[in-house]
This record gives C-alpha cells, structure tokens and sequence, in this order.
C-alpha cells in the first residue's frame, strides 16, 4: 500500500495548533516506520523546502505560495489556502503517484483530515473515477472534530469517501446527521512513553512539598473548562489543601477571562516564561511558588518537560466540557500520571481503574474522588499501572494493525463495489458529486513543493 495523508496541519511549528498536528505526527511515523511509502500533503512552513524526503516518510509542503504572505500560521488565510489545496492538489497527487502505483500493481490509500479538506476529497475523488483508477484507491475522510461541519455536504462526502472518527463519541455525533462513521481511535507516538528521570520528577516534586499540584495544558478555550479548574483550585484553598494550578494555555482570547477569574476568586497569578526547552526549565520555573496558588506558564513545553509534569504532579486536569478523543489524559497514563478526564470522547478512561473521570462542574465531585484515593498509597499505584497498561494499547503501531488495516480492507471492498454501482446506474450519481470548486488548469510546473498553474 502507498499511502496520503491529507492535512492541514503537520511537523512543522508553522503548522502546528494542537491535537491534529500530533496525530499527523504519530500516524504517519507508525506507516513510514512499517515500510510503507507514506506522503503527507500538509500546509507547511514556506521558508522550508516544498518537498522533504525522510525515509519512507515523504514530506509535501503545500500553499507555500500563499503562506509566504500568511506569517500567522496554518489557518492564517484559511479560506484561500483550502480552496487552492482542494483545486491544485489532487490533479498532482493522481498524476505524480497514483497512476504509476498502480500501474506496478499496488494499492493507494488516501486518509484525510478535518473539513478544510473535504472540497480535495470531492475532487480527487471525480478525478479517479475519470481516469478508471478509483477500485484501486481507498479514501478515507476523518473527522477530529465538529469544527467546519455545517459547511460539509455530509451526502456528497460519504459518496466519495469512508467517513472515520476518532472516538465513539465523535461517531454518535456523526450519527445525528445521518452518518455511520467507522471509528479508528488517536493513537501515541514512540516518545510518550519515555518515562522521566526520577531525580527530575524528585526536584520538581520537592518544589511542590507540603502542596497539592494539579496541572492543566490546552488551548485557552471554554470547552476545556478552564473556569471550572480555576473554581476547583478556589475551594481546594477555602477548604486548606493549599493547591498549586500550573496551568499551559495557548494565545486565544479566553486566557484573559480566565486569569481574571482566577483573581476575582481571589487566587494569587505569576505568568513565567521557562528559561529551557527541556526539563531544567520546567523545573527552575516552578522552584519557588510560595505565595502563588497559579503559575501560567507563557512559553512553549518541550515534550521532555511534559513528561516529567504529567508525572510530577498529582493529577493532570483533562477533564473538557467536549473532548472528541483527549490526548492529554491519555499521554499522562503513558507516562504513570494521574488524568482526570471528563466523559465524552475519552473512550480509553475507566472511571476509578486508570483514572479520576468527572461527570459535573462541581468542584466537590472531584475532592471527594481525588480525597478517597490519596488516602489510599496502594490504590495509587494501581492507577498509575493501570493507566500505563491502558496506554500501551493506544501505540500507533497498535493502533494501525488493530484498527486501520483491517477497515481498510471493509473500504477496499465497498469502494469497489460503489465504484461498479455507478458503472451500472451510468455514473448519475459520480455526476451530482462534481466538486463546485476552481478546476485546477492541466499545464503545471513544480517548484521545490509549490505547483505554478498556467
């Protein structure tokens, strides 16, 4: 199989934002590192090469020429760059690719992300049925979230494509529209599950004595119930638990709310860039907090540095209002954490066995959860184990052997068989789902990964 993963997001910090950057990441390690030829069409930086070669992992960094005037980022000029990514991109993907992958007799898999390419998939998917190549390609369209989905015709898509989610939960969010998604789960890279030096966790651990240590890392974003942490760190210090919030936010504007929040309830904010990418300064910025219930860390954390904070502490919050699947719980059990998560899309949480699962708002619910547990030692450790044990089952290789492959094979088989339907029914239906977006013209000229059109 040769495989194309079309996203948005990718490696680059460009093109990083948040849990799709690292999903990108791991599934395409887990294919490349199976020896399967693997290309990721990605909006990436564009002062980097448009096309990078590492192993068996290919790297096509697309809408440079657009992103050169885009200094914000992945989603700076969204708009444009999913039109031009849906109208120049499948044309060179079938050309350069698929039809001589083919023609040695091999079997192409497309996997894409998100509704940003959703107008790629319509498209690439006409141009196969054109050239008679489309039994031989799978398409595969994921849904990591229910951002963009009232711009999707959910109708035409799942006439192109198999419609995947990653998590139950995301699935019978699907299913409210009409649509059986197939669930492959997120899976966790390699580098998870390095467990942290235990002199690294025991100075940072010895900055916390006497203290209860929770701590929090995601977008600043209400659905991550930023609010409700910040009120739970509130009543830990009414009721003497003498609690330190470390919290790692992101750049939106819901940060401002909740550092105000924090002060109305009366919680003492220091906002402390880290000095060091790895775990020295993680570690220096969280030396002295007397007098501090909340350090906002303002600087990006190594994920070195993660890893001996998720262990660290004594509980990583996870627990949003909304979570398609929660990697951030799911990374602090690879690492022996405690996660606290909430109860929507975190199919892997098992209340009490691998982890503390909240189900209200109420900050009672959780010190009377998290209180029975710390009097128990033993009943700690087998969290901590449990939770590991459950994360082992979550690698991507895991993941693609015991979840992608064998649905790939179900897609194989229905896209043939839809693709003989409309052979019988005279391609009626290959007609209504002609993609209404710019066609991208037939004379192109690559520049490093830019296509000039002409």
């Amino acid at each position: 199989m040769q495989f194309h993963i079309l996203s948005f997001e990718g490696s680059d910090p460009y093109a990083r934002v948040g849990g799709l950057a690292t999903r990108i990441e791991g599934l395409t390690g887990a294919l490349a590192g199976a020896g399967a030829p693997t290309h990721l069409w990605f909006v990436g930086d564009p002062d980097l090469p448009g096309y990078e070669s590492q192993g068996d992992l290919h790297l096509h960094r697309w809408c440079q020429w657009i992103s050169r005037h885009k200094p914000g980022g992945v989603y700076d000029g969204e708009e444009e760059k999913s039109r031009e990514y849906a109208a120049t991109l499948p044309p060179v993907i079938v050309r350069d690719h698929v039809r001589s992958h083919i023609d040695r007799g091999g079997h192409v898999v497309v996997m894409a992300e998100e509704w940003q390419t959703v107008d790629a998939v319509l498209h690439l998917d006409w141009l196969l049925r054109c050239e008679g190549l489309r039994d031989h390609v799978s398409i595969l369209w994921n849904a990591n979230n229910i951002f963009g989905f009232e711009r999707i015709d959910f109708r035409r898509l799942r006439a192109a494509a198999t419609i995947t989610a990653v998590s139950r939960h995301m699935r019978q969010r699907l299913q409210a529209l009409g649509i059986n998604a197939v669930v492959i789960p997120n899976g966790l890279s390699a580098d998870c599950y390095d467990v942290p030096e235990r002199a690294d966790v025991a100075r940072l651990q010895h900055g916390f004595r006497g203290r209860t240590a929770l701590a929090k890392m995601a977008r600043w974003d209400p659905d991550k119930r930023w609010l409700g942490g910040v009120h739970l760190i509130a009543e830990l210090k009414r009721q003497g638990w003498h609690p330190l919030f470390v919290a790692r936010g992101g750049t939106e504007p819901h940060g401002m709310e909740v550092l105000a929040e924090a002060r109305r309830v009366g919680l003492t904010i220091s906002e402390r860039p880290l000095r060091g990418q790895g775990p020295d300064g993680l570690i220096d910025a969280l030396a002295d907090t007397a007098g501090v219930d909340m350090v906002s860390i303002t600087s990006p954390v190594a994920p070195a540095a993660r890893r001996v904070l998720f262990r660290g502490v004594d509980s990583v919050l996870a627990n949003s209002s909304f979570e398609p699947f929660g990697l951030v719980g799911l990374e602090t059990m690879a690492v022996g954490g405690i996660a606290t998560t909430g109860c929507t899309g975190e199919d892997y949480a098992l209340p009490g066995r691998n982890s503390i699962v909240l189900q209200t708002d109420d900050p009672r619910e959780f010190i009377a959860l998290y209180r029975r547990l710390r009097e128990d030692p033993a009943e700690i450790a087998a969290m901590r184990r449990a939770g590991r044990i459950t994360a082992r089952q979550f690698a991507w290789p895991e993941v693609v052997k015991r979840n992608l492959l064998p649905r790939l094979e179900l897609s194989t088989i229905r896209d043939v068989t839809f693709s003989r339907l409309l052979e019988v029914s005279g391609g009626s239906e290959h007609r209504v789902s002609l993609p209404p977006i710019r066609r991208a013209r037939n004379t192109m000229t690559r520049t490093g990964g830019a296509v000039a059109t002409s």
